[in-house]
């Protein structure tokens, strides 16, 4: 299987990349992580041929003072050419600290810009609509008004592909009528399989499919006997085999782990350097 995608059959990209939401603090509410190391982590990043990086203009540390758009453009800027940076919005921060998903698609424009100016570029190279929280999707909320409202601004240029995240089949089929998907972005792991059936939706379609909390975000466990059994196989640890699943499970799944550990780093990019056995994929039940 190859180890690149073309996402919106045009920007190649390669399927392992990187997850900023981790770089400015190692959750939400905690405190600030040190922001040289966030840089740090992104070159590296890049040196190991990270060409596609997942943000937002609301990863930010608890009290605001590291955010990760700034931590890319600092440590990026000017972007190397095949680089591609995906963002959302969606989410707004409460004064606690906290995330609300907004439905007021006016709000949209704003945020846009806030992720075109933070990062320092004049087109955003993929904008994903996020609707709830962690939660199960909220069914039957209607994303139309939302996703008219971005589809807008990428016919203003401001935006070049448009995706969706924390979505069911029926938002993907109402944002589908009004403008093309790139990309979807829901929770799925090696030991929580919850999208099973919409991925073979996003092949028919030809829709990445790049999952948040890959490794289950300190929320799941997926240490699961399974996987670990495949760890041991190959001599790697139990999230190396967890990314290499998720590429193995198709060939649009693109997966985004994060961190803001150098070693981590090291650790997760080297998943992509194990090529899983037909053993192995019938122990993680991908045969």
């Amino acid at each position: 299987m190859s180890n690149d995608f073309r996402l919106g059959g045009d920007l190649p990209i390669r399927r392992l990349g990187f997850g900023a939401m981790r770089l400015p603090t190692n959750s939400f509410h905690g405190p600030a992580r040190d922001p040289e190391t966030g840089r740090a982590v992104l070159r590296r990043a890049v040196e190991l041929g990270v060409n596609h990086i997942d943000t937002a203009a609301f990863y930010t540390s608890g009290d605001g003072s590291v955010r990760a758009n700034d931590l890319i453009r600092e440590a990026l800027h000017p972007y190397p050419a095949d680089l591609v940076i995906a963002t959302k919005v969606g989410p707004l921060r409460t004064p606690d600290g906290g995330l609300e998903a907004t439905t007021d698609p006016g709000v949209l424009r704003a945020l846009v810009e806030e992720n075109l100016d933070t990062l320092g570029v004049d087109r955003l190279d993929l904008v994903y609509l996020r609707i709830g929280g962690i939660a199960p999707p909220p069914r039957g909320e209607s994303v139309a008004a939302r996703f008219e409202a971005l589809a807008a601004l990428r016919e203003e240029g401001l935006i070049r592909h448009l995706g969706l995240s924390h979505v069911d089949a029926g938002h993907l089929a109402e944002a589908r009528a009004i403008a093309p998907v790139t990309a979807v972005q829901n929770h799925f792991h090696a030991d929580g399989r919850d999208d099973t059936e919409m991925q073979a939706r996003f092949e028919e379609y030809g829709i990445a499919y790049v999952p948040y909390f890959p490794l289950g975000g300190g929320l799941s466990d997926i240490g699961g006997d399974r996987v670990a059994k495949v760890a041991d196989r190959h001599g790697a640890t139990v999230a190396q085999i967890a990314l290499a699943r998720l590429l193995a499970s198709s060939p649009v799944a693109l997966a985004i782990p994060g961190t803001g550990s150098p070693a981590h780093l090291e650790e997760n990019m080297a998943a992509a350097s194990i090529t899983l056995t037909d053993e192995d994929l019938a122990d993680l039940r991908l045969r």
